[in-house]
């Protein structure tokens, strides 16, 4: 019999009962597909591991021996319940992909188009408003795939997740109606100086945004805004930015509130690396399409062009280089 702990491979249990149930070597080999030869081998070696004769051979007949008779019942029940198990992994859960927020585009148009390659798979969104908060979850197993900036991780987090990145979005600030920079199509960096800009301070979910607006700022005179009360959900955020009235530190794809404008940054113009993420040996039938949706959108879009005058924080470039 075989020692404790040794596994028997189904290929071998499967030529087996082929065999058994045909009684003859050329037919099973035939029907499993393979070569009489290789069957044969395959036999043989099950016979060794179990210690056991299954068959008897001669020129004109395979009959089972006892043990051939005592093993059948028990190998179609493995290979019963590995069908089932196979069967069930193809039916594959959701692919849980978090988009940050509904209003981001990168993320939502990259599973978009994931979508259009393999809509036999089910791909859905999930919204957990920032990497940080999102990394945990992916390494605890109860999210597959996020979007934002990886540089600004916990090296902790970093060390159990994989990336790729997407895109160079350019940043943007969020405006009230009113403000004398809302008459700006677009406003330099120089001109939020003496601002307080609410850039997610406080927030557990996203310090890794608040991170990169404190690189941005530092030297321009611009301020962080100091923590609010965590607003959850779109109404309660556009209640709280309208009470406190601070411009808001977004990217230019980001939806204009009610009462507010959006205006791209420049000089310097800000970047977000946007890196797509996951947990490392992550392995779903709908991951494979969404590597693919985001490659395809870098390169049709030119996402992961860094336009003249381009700033990004040196972690970030470094983070870039050793991707590339």
């Amino acid at each position: 019999m075989p020692a404790p702990g040794h596994h028997l491979d189904p290929r071998l249990l499967r030529a087996f009962l082929a065999v058994a149930e045909e009684l003859h070597f050329t037919r099973a080999a035939a029907r499993l597909y393979v070569a009489q030869q290789a069957l044969s081998r395959d036999v043989r070696r099950l016979e060794r591991e179990l210690g056991a004769e299954l068959f008897v051979r001669t020129t004109r007949q395979v009959t089972l021996t006892a043990d051939g008779e005592r093993l059948v019942p028990y190998a179609r029940r493995a290979l019963e319940a590995q069908d089932h198990l196979l069967a069930a992994f193809r039916q594959a859960r959701p692919l849980l992909v978090d988009l940050n927020s509904p209003g981001l585009a990168t993320g939502r148009r990259v599973l978009h188009r994931a979508r259009e390659l393999a809509p036999e798979h089910e791909l859905m969104a999930r919204y957990e408003s920032g990497l940080t908060h999102a990394a945990g979850e992916l390494l605890a197993g109860r999210l597959d795939v996020s979007f934002g900036r990886f540089a600004g991780l916990d090296p902790a987090l970093r060390a159990g997740l994989d990336h790729r990145p997407v895109r160079f979005e350019p940043m943007a600030v969020v405006l009230p109606e009113g403000h004398p920079l809302a008459a700006l199509e677009a406003v330099p960096l120089s001109a939020l100086a003496g601002e307080a800009v609410y850039a997610g301070a406080g927030n557990p979910r996203t310090p890794e945004w608040t991170d990169l607006a404190r690189q941005l700022f530092e030297g321009h005179g611009v301020e962080v805004a100091p923590p609010a009360p965590l607003a959850v959900g779109d109404e309660e955020f556009q209640r709280l930015m309208a009470k406190t009235r601070n411009p808001v530190l977004a990217v230019v794809d980001f939806p204009a509130m009610p009462g507010t404008v959006v205006r791209p940054l420049f000089d310097p113009v800000p970047l977000s690396l946007v890196s797509m993420t996951w947990r490392k040996g992550l392995v779903h039938p709908g991951f494979d399409a969404l590597r693919r949706a985001a490659l395809e959108l870098s390169v049709e879009a030119d996402w992961l062009r860094r336009p003249a005058g381009g700033w990004i924080p040196a972690i970030d470039v470094d983070l870039m280089g050793m991707h590339s």
